[in-house]
Parts: C-alpha cells; sequence; structure tokens
C-alpha cells in the first residue's frame, strides 16, 4: 500500500510541474478549462493525480475556480503595483519600528537559523524552480516576525498569497536564484549586527528588483498567451 501511494504521490507531483510550466509559460489560454478527464489523457495518468495536481496549483494561485470549473489564472498587472507598495511598507515597517524605540530588537533566535538556511543555499544553490517562492516567502515572513510585530506578518502573508502566482516569475533562471540568496544573507545579517539603516536600504533594493523582473516576465507570458489566441483564431 506504502508503494502503490508512493507511487500515486509521484506521477502527480510529475503532473503539478508539468501542469504549472504549461500555465507559467502561458501555453494554456486563459479561456481554456481545465477539465480533469482531458488532462488525465493528456499526461498519461489516472484522474487522482491530476485531481491533486489542480488542488495544488489552486493552492498556489496558479490555477482559479470559475462557475464553469477550473481555468488557467492570468496575472493582472494593473494591480501589482498597489501589492508590492503595501509589501514594502509592511517590511518596512518591520526594521522601522525597532531603528525608533531602542528598546526594541530583532529576535536573533528567530532570524539565525533561517540565515544559516540561506547560507545553506549559497553552499548548493538549488535548481530555478518556481516552487522556490516558498523558501523567498519564509525568509521575509521571518525576518518581519522576529521585529516582534505578529500582526505586521500576518497582514505579510495575505499580501504574499495574492502576488505569489507573479511572484514564482522570479525564479526561473540561475542568476535570479543567486542573486536572491546572496541579497537574503547579506538583509539578514545587517540586521543581526544591528545596522538596521543599511538593512532597510537593501531590503527596499531587493524586493524594487524583484517587482521589476516580475512584472517583466509576466507581462512577456501575457504577451505570448495574446498571440497564440489570435494564431488559433
Amino acid at each position: 500500500m506504502t508503494e502503490t501511494r508512493s507511487k500515486r504521490e509521484s506521477r502527480s507531483d510529475t503532473v503539478y510541474k508539468a501542469l504549472r510550466d504549461e500555465l507559467m509559460s502561458g501555453a494554456l489560454a486563459p479561456e481554456e478549462r481545465l477539465g480533469e478527464e482531458r488532462l488525465a489523457e493528456r499526461y498519461g495518468v489516472s484522474r487522482t493525480p491530476v485531481r491533486e495536481a489542480l488542488a495544488r496549483l489552486q493552492a498556489d494561485g496558479l490555477v482559479e475556480r470559475h462557475d464553469a470549473g477550473l481555468f488557467p489564472y492570468r496575472p493582472r498587472l494593473d494591480t501589482l503595483g498597489d501589492y508590492y507598495e503595501l509589501r514594502i511598507t509592511l517590511e518596512v515597517q518591520g526594521i522601522a519600528r525597532v531603528l525608533d524605540d531602542p528598546d526594541l530588537g530583532h529576535d536573533r533566535a528567530v532570524l539565525g537559523p533561517e540565515i544559516d538556511r540561506w547560507r545553506a543555499f549559497r553552499t548548493a544553490p538549488p535548481d530555478p524552480d518556481a516552487g522556490f517562492v516558498a523558501a523567498d516567502e519564509q525568509f521575509h515572513t521571518v525576518l518581519l516576525d522576529s521585529s516582534g510585530n505578529h500582526a505586521l506578518t500576518d497582514a505579510l502573508k495575505t499580501v504574499n498569497a495574492r502576488i505569489r502566482p507573479v511572484r514564482m516569475f522570479d525564479y526561473l533562471t540561475p542568476d535570479r536564484m543567486l542573486a536572491t540568496i546572496e541579497e537574503h544573507i547579506a538583509i539578514g545579517e545587517a540586521v543581526l549586527d544591528r545596522d538596521l539603516t543599511g538593512a532597510r536600504e537593501q531590503l527596499l533594493a531587493h524586493i524594487d528588483q524583484s517587482r521589476r523582473v516580475v512584472a517583466d516576465r509576466a507581462g512577456q507570458v501575457l504577451q505570448l498567451t495574446r498571440m497564440a489566441r489570435a494564431t488559433k483564431t
């Protein structure tokens, strides 16, 4: 039974990654319903791993439910700037509150192990993968949480969920993976050294660069999607 479950999970993971790649490349049109039976035939599996993969993709935000079923999510670039503005406000406030109150400080027991995790990534960088967004989100939420205001962290998690489908575009090339690793370590070490002004500047630059990259790549995907639709008509 354990072996059967393992094989099913492996098939589910394979379908998940293949379908995620197609969704992020713009290969699937926004109006294309993601039916389990058709996808199962497409990937040569039963409907169960397809159903499990779709559930994961819906949790990622790459698939959304309409009245007629599940459909590909397409980023709305007109609201991306608003969400990034809110994200910056929340993350910078974590540093600002410590700067403004000498009695406050970042919790080294919370932040230290997270920085060690990123140092390990520097030693053995993972391959580019959209799923790396989860590791990135963890760094930013841990950094904010270590400042002591957990309400700020909860608000950041809500924002992250809204922009996660677009932020996945930031982790598709080795240069962006390596840049993220180095920047996270630099920001974290500056905070631990209590160079909070420097940490704030680095954090702002880091988030802004990510915003530029994801907006550019998401825009390219939208353009490819429009071209594919025009070719079909």
